[in-house]
């Protein structure tokens, strides 16, 4: 999620890491994921002189190709990182199998007003073993929903291995982070030209939302294995609204477009 810095419990160095990619959007008010969504994974990086952290989400939709957000890799190349990894195991830790890859941010990420472009691919040396990639939307999905009445009350599955929540109390509050993934579930709030806008976890919902570290992970359609849109943004206390960047978009298929068959 594209927000400033705030506190966390996962090493002194991730605080430099969120302010490198903006900010990365986790799981709140959901569940442990476990296999439940394999083709969603974490993208890792090794940043010089600070080690190896997990900076986003992301979801495999070709066999070596994993979608995930553009800030999360737009900032990477400033400081000396063209390559980096992606993990698909429920659980991040030392013996998880790591696939080296290549990024390609949207060019147009951060140049237009108008649409994030927030997008990036990750080119993955080699596919993961036994994991079937998920389907993107087709052209135009979610304008067609709209138009019909079907998104409202329509809800959407997040996945990531963000942060699960936050201790309150004295001072600041503290993010609280396993490495795992998650699923939560969130209702349709609002739609524009390139943004999809879910409503957040709390009473008002009953549901869930997301956090920092969930960025560029997916928001299924339902219970689909169909992406909708992507994690983007989110509010500071990981307990309002969130802004997923739509991939059903002229703009969005034309990145992807040059990656993967799109339906």
């Amino acid at each position: 999620m594209r927000h400033t810095r705030f506190h966390s419990t996962l090493l002194a160095a991730v605080s430099a890491v969120l302010l490198l990619v903006g900010s990365a959007a986790a799981i709140t008010g959901g569940q442990l994921d476990g296999e439940g969504h394999p083709a969603v994974g974490a993208l890792v990086a090794d940043i010089p002189g600070v080690g190896r952290v997990p900076l986003c989400s992301g979801t495999l939709v070709a066999p070596t190709v994993f979608l995930t957000a553009g800030h999360c890799t737009a900032n990477l190349p400033a400081v000396g990182v063209d390559r980096v990894l992606v993990s698909f195991s429920a659980a991040l830790g030392a013996s998880n199998a790591l696939i080296g890859a290549t990024y390609i941010t949207d060019p147009a990420y951060g140049h237009d007003r108008g649409d994030l472009h927030d997008l990036s691919v990750v080119l993955l040396d080699d596919p993961p073993v036994g994991i079937t990639p998920a389907a993107l939307p087709t052209a135009g999905l979610l304008d067609e929903l709209h138009r019909g009445g079907a998104l409202r009350g329509q809800l959407f599955t997040n996945v990531g291995y963000g942060y699960s929540g936050r201790e309150t109390g004295s001072g600041h509050p503290r993010f609280l982070y396993d490495g795992q993934r998650r699923v939560s579930t969130s209702p349709f709030s609002s739609l524009t030209k390139s943004s999809l806008k879910l409503q957040g976890n709390g009473n008002a919902t009953g549901l869930g939302g997301v956090c920092f570290g969930d960025s560029g992970g997916p928001a299924f359609l339902g219970e689909s294995d169909t992406i909708a849109a992507i994690t983007s943004s989110g509010s500071q206390t990981c307990s309002g609204a969130s802004v997923s960047y739509r991939l059903d978009t002229p703009s969005a298929r034309q990145f992807l477009d040059q990656f993967v068959a799109l339906p």
